[in-house]
């Protein structure tokens, strides 16, 4: 996949550009794959769901409403997603366990971190369009990230080259 700001200067305002707030915290650093949305707050309930399911190379993005109260993934989530073939997650919102999270295989970007875990109430949505800060997320959408940020790309655009 080519870097976020060759993809950015082909496509311009057409892609999304994620917060720039959003910190590295997986142990890959650059990742891309289809999207698949969770809207959520304080609870991880879909994003364990979506953990324990075949990934085929997908990005979970989940709005957690910016949330840095309680954490959406720590070290057992990841391991299981990168186990289940999940290419990365974004959370705009907290993580956990930051010094496992960067020993597995998952690409994984967060607003911040908390020591504090989620809530396990059953809540979330699986697959709503997303508006986080003004970037329309939805499922199926290309995610690409690395270094220099996390873009989307709308479903259907051809990729250059």
């Amino acid at each position: 996949m080519q870097p976020t700001c060759d993809l950015y200067d082909h496509f311009l305002d057409t892609a999304g550009v994620l917060p720039p707030g959003l910190q590295h915290f997986g142990g890959r650093r650059a990742f891309s794959g289809p999207a698949v949305t969770v809207k959520t707050h304080e609870v991880n309930t879909r994003v364990r769901e979506l953990a324990h399911s075949p990934g085929e190379g997908r990005v979970m993005v989940v709005d957690g409403g910016g949330s840095l109260r309680r954490a959406l993934m720590g070290d057992v989530l990841a391991a299981k997603a990168a186990e289940n073939g999940w290419a990365g997650a974004i959370f705009y919102g907290a993580v956990r366990d930051v010094d496992l999270l960067a020993q597995t295989g998952l690409g994984i970007m967060a607003l911040g971190r908390t020591p504090r875990k989620c809530i396990r109430a059953g809540e979330g949505e699986v697959g709503l369009v997303l508006e986080i800060e003004g970037v329309r997320v939805a499922t199926g959408d290309l995610i690409v990230a690395d270094a220099d940020g996390a873009l989307v790309i709308p479903q259907g655009l051809p990729l250059p080259g």
